[in-house]
């Protein structure tokens, strides 16, 4: 169970990275049915830790406090300074003994002078991913994602990757609830693009123009429906040709696979949080059957709705 985190604070810390983290683990959001975290930050050298940006926090807790973290996190930090030895030993005892570790953007480089990464998969903000991989041959870099899961180390994508991430922990340890009641307070999406598959593809474009609002808000209310892109080109008054190029445009996929995505979201909602049987569940969402249902559990979410169901309920009433 996620209970305990710790974020490292390392001269040059970006602010706003270090800051998401704060967001996600350091508020207690119990009032409103969301978690709440044992956080605190940690350093080397306690005392005044310089930011990116050129001004200090006072840091007062040693590296102590991370002893027995549940989650590390380390936050985007200048790339070239020099990684003090004792990150690189709790990190790496951290690992050892099965503890969740996180970065966020330039982070990951922290892990990987720790030797964190070696032999796995990662990423970093697309603007240092070559370097990453330049320096550190035997990680293989993926740029074009928002986030990589191996083992227990996710490392994310620059800046608002960082909330991806942390969203997509909660997600794993305490349930899509859990994450949702984080995601609205911090007015963000709870889950973009890819769900909770190990490799997280470069977002869908949350925001459309006045054109396609209205569909889209008609095709959440109806995803029971069969809905073709001929009568959701006549909602937007649109040729089906226009429909499709325009709708692709704005929100940055197809139509059908923009549905199947919402259709795959109900879905997890439905498995949390009803009782339903899985046709049930199928019909309701949009997908019909449940072998359908199925096939886009595995093709996304690498797990089937059985599974899926079977560990949220045990990490929801844990």
């Amino acid at each position: 169970m996620l209970t305990k985190v710790v974020l490292l604070a390392i001269p040059g810390v970006a602010p706003f990275e270090f800051g998401v983290v704060c967001e996600v683990f350091g508020i207690d959001r119990s009032e409103h049915g969301g978690p709440e975290f044992e956080f605190s930050i940690a350093t080397a050298e306690p005392g005044p830790v310089r930011t990116s940006l050129g001004y200090d926090m006072m840091i007062a807790d040693g590296l102590e406090k991370a002893a027995d973290a549940d989650l590390i996190a380390v936050p985007a930090h200048l790339i070239d300074a020099d990684v003090h030895p004792e990150v690189v030993r709790v990190l790496r005892e951290a690992a050892e003994r099965g503890a969740w570790i996180l970065s966020i953007c330039s982070g990951a480089f922290t892990l990987a002078k720790a030797g964190l990464l070696s032999g796995r998969s990662a990423t970093t903000h697309w603007m240092h991913a070559e370097r990453l991989a330049a320096e550190f041959p035997d990680i293989s870099v993926d740029p074009d994602v928002l986030f990589v899961e191996d083992g227990r180390i996710i490392t994310s994508a620059g800046t608002a990757s960082g909330i991806d991430a942390c969203l997509h922990l909660i997600r794993i340890e305490l349930g899509a609830a859990a994450a949702n009641v984080v995601a609205r307070r911090m007015v963000v999406p709870p889950q973009r693009a890819g769900g909770q598959s190990q490799y997280i593809a470069a977002p869908v474009k949350e925001r459309c123009t006045d054109s396609f609002a209205e569909v889209t808000e008609w095709m959440l209310e109806h995803l029971e429906e069969e809905l073709t892109i001929d009568e959701l080109a006549r909602r937007a008054l649109m040729s089906p040709r226009t429909f499709a190029r325009r709708f692709k445009a704005d929100l940055g996929t197809t139509p059908g696979a923009w549905l199947n995505r919402q259709r795959l979201l109900r879905a997890q909602q439905l498995l949390e949080e009803s009782s339903l049987g899985l046709d049930a569940v199928a019909a309701e969402s949009g997908f019909g059957t449940a072998a359908v249902m199925r096939h886009h559990f595995a093709k996304t979410l690498d797990t089937t709705p059985a599974a899926y169901r079977r560990a949220f309920t045990v990490r929801l009433s844990a």
